[in-house]
């Protein structure tokens, strides 16, 4: 089952280690700022589309947000 805390507290750390604010980032995904606080904070998740987004914007992988592995390594292209 989705742990919504491990992957919210991931999301945060990788956004304020790429020095993105909350606003910035919700503009680039095009949601309210709420909707980001409420994901980091564990309250809500988000969409497939919006999380593969999120993976390629922070250059992690989705099995690091969803807590599987402790390895942020990007695989992608």
């Amino acid at each position: 089952m989705l742990d919504k805390k491990i992957m919210g507290d991931r999301l945060r750390i990788a956004r304020e280690a790429s020095n993105i604010s909350r606003k910035e980032l919700a503009e680039a995904l095009n949601v309210t700022r709420t909707q980001i606080s409420d994901i980091e904070n564990g309250k809500s998740g988000t969409n497939l589309d919006r999380f593969l987004q999120l993976c390629e914007l922070y250059r992690v992988s989705a099995d690091y947000l969803l807590g599987i592995t402790d390895d942020p390594t990007w695989r992608g292209e």
